[in-house]
């Protein structure tokens, strides 16, 4: 049997080498050397919307903001108003803003307006919607609040590989948490922004572990935002990192 399928496979024909066509490889130019005023056209396009789209945006959310402030008080003079002037409602805000700053500055209003927030918080409804809104607020501002604001720029060291995140201290301490003060042993919060976002955590991060540096918060948020992504100088610019 071995025998004769070795005979057959002998007499099989050998396959024919496979023809195929001549490949020429064409060299393709260099575009740019070929099209210098295409290129020319593009960065001046580029170098366009790189400044068009700050100031659009900008624009766009003062329009935004100041509609939707508008908006607060214009719904209702529109209905006692026979003819209304529009960013009248907008100016009318601006003023009740000040008069209500202006009030809380004496110590007899004020401390009308904290005995009626504090009756305003045990209602559940308008504590969970109010008072995170209200520590907001008074985590941009300085001096507000039980924990200052937001009130140094530092450093954190990220376990001990040389890694650090830049964050903001939020509270030095913490009186007014009982609960968190016994067991903060020397601990600060501090907040940690995220880039390219609206967003960041908190952490309690031991005193040793941080190093304030001389920023400004502004400065601060804007690089976090921004990614640390290093833009042209301007000479309005006073604090470089």
């Amino acid at each position: 049997m071995r025998e004769k399928y070795v005979s057959l496979c002998d007499k099989r024909k050998p396959l024919k080498a496979l023809a195929l066509p001549a490949i020429k490889l064409i060299p393709i130019e260099n575009s740019e050397e070929e099209y210098p005023a295409m290129k020319q056209l593009q960065k001046i396009f580029l170098q366009g919307l790189v400044t068009f789209l700050p100031i659009a945006l900008t624009i766009y959310i003062i329009y935004a903001g100041i509609s939707i402030v508008d908006s607060l008080l214009g719904d209702a003079l529109r209905q006692v108003m026979p003819v209304y002037i529009p960013g009248l409602g907008f100016l009318l805000t601006i003023v009740l803003i000040f008069l209500l700053g202006f009030l809380l500055n004496n110590l007899i209003t004020a401390g009308i307006f904290h005995k009626m927030e504090q009756k305003l918080t045990q209602v559940p409804l308008i504590k969970a919607v109010y008072s995170p809104l209200r520590d907001l607020m008074n985590m941009f501002s300085k001096g507000g609040g039980p924990g200052g604001g937001m009130q140094t720029v530092v450093l954190v060291d990220i376990g001990d590989n040389g890694i650090r995140a830049m964050g903001l201290v939020t509270r030095d301490s913490f009186h007014d948490l009982p609960a968190i003060e016994k067991n903060a042993n020397d601990h600060i919060s501090v907040y940690i922004p995220m880039s390219y976002g609206l967003g960041g955590f908190t952490l309690l991060v031991p005193r040793s572990k941080t190093t304030p540096i001389d920023i400004p918060i502004e400065k601060a948020m804007s690089l976090a935002i921004t990614g640390w992504v290093k833009a042209e100088k301007h000479d309005g610019d006073k604090h470089d990192v």
